[in-house]
């Protein structure tokens, strides 16, 4: 059964800031089955936008970016429905083809799509071998991509990634399945994209890639600290939500108890509000909050 934690439960103890942006979840209605190549669908009932609703109020979230899942590979229309079904507080980021026409593309703006994916692990629908080609169509309409990789190569993949002309994010982490510490090259490697100036690191799914585990993911948390404190300016962060990976009730990830602890690795409430409001309107290139 999928695995949708109701908003029974406790309040954040954080307030998060008006016009607070989840740059990272999934979302699924019927009529929009897996495709060839994918891991397939969440089990069970899928995660509805109205689910997604409450859990906004619940947690303070404003404003959403809806990601492409894998299970749909390179076909965006269930992205493109939900996009409709949220309304103005959604944008999205679509998985596309290197070879997509402009066409395809107009439509996919029109509904609300910013941003192209880069997701170069078992399921993805676009890998790495589309990097270039996708960054010359996102920077020509001002769109973003989301990078998502094993970082254990970063190194390996530095080159091509610091000529990236779009904005982008380094997704979930950097994803370093090969378990690494501050004084990692890795991290440099990431410094040295963040001073590029279109290099953005994304706090999502640390349970993804940690390898202590939670509820505190202490080698994760040593990452993103020191990140945040290089720059605090390039850092956004997301839910995740609805978790796909859990596969047992026990694994699933308490929302609240995970918010708080990841967005305490950020230094002050200043930072919180670059994090969540600013940062994330300048990358996925959103209008300012009115308060």
């Amino acid at each position: 059964m999928m695995l949708v934690r109701p908003t029974s439960g406790r309040q954040p103890a954080m307030s998060l800031p008006k016009g607070t942006v989840d740059t990272q979840m999934h979302m699924y209605l019927p009529g929009y089955p897996a495709l060839p190549g994918g891991p397939g669908l969440p089990a069970g009932d899928l995660p509805t936008p109205d689910q997604y609703r409450e859990f906004m109020t619940w947690l303070g979230i404003d404003r959403v970016i809806i990601t492409q899942g894998n299970a749909q590979q390179r076909d965006n229309g269930n992205t493109v429905a939900c996009l409709q079904a949220m309304g103005n507080v959604a944008r999205g980021v679509a998985a596309v083809a290197p070879e997509v026409s402009d066409a395809e593309l107009d439509a996919l703006g029109e509904a609300g799509v910013v941003g192209l994916r880069i997701m170069d692990l078992p399921g993805g629908a676009t890998d790495l071998s589309a990097l270039e080609a996708l960054d010359a169509k996102a920077a020509a309409r001002g769109w973003m991509l989301a990078v998502q990789f094993d970082g254990s190569n970063i190194l390996d993949h530095e080159t091509r990634l610091v000529r990236l002309r779009s904005r982008w994010v380094l997704d979930h982490h950097g994803k370093f399945f090969c378990g690494i510490t501050p004084d990692s090259q890795h991290v440099d490697a990431v410094k040295r994209l963040i001073d590029t100036g279109r290099c953005w690191f994304k706090f999502a799914g640390v349970y993804e890639s940690s390898k202590t585990g939670g509820p505190d993911y202490d080698d994760v948390a040593a990452i993103a600290r020191l990140v945040a404190s290089y720059a605090p300016q390039r850092i956004v962060w997301g839910t995740n939500w609805p978790h796909n990976l859990a596969k047992e009730q026990k694994d699933y990830p308490d929302d609240v108890s995970l918010l708080e602890t990841v967005l305490g690795w950020l230094p002050n409430e200043q930072s919180r509000h670059l994090a969540l409001v600013e940062n994330p309107e300048e990358l996925f290139n959103l209008p300012k909050w009115q308060v």
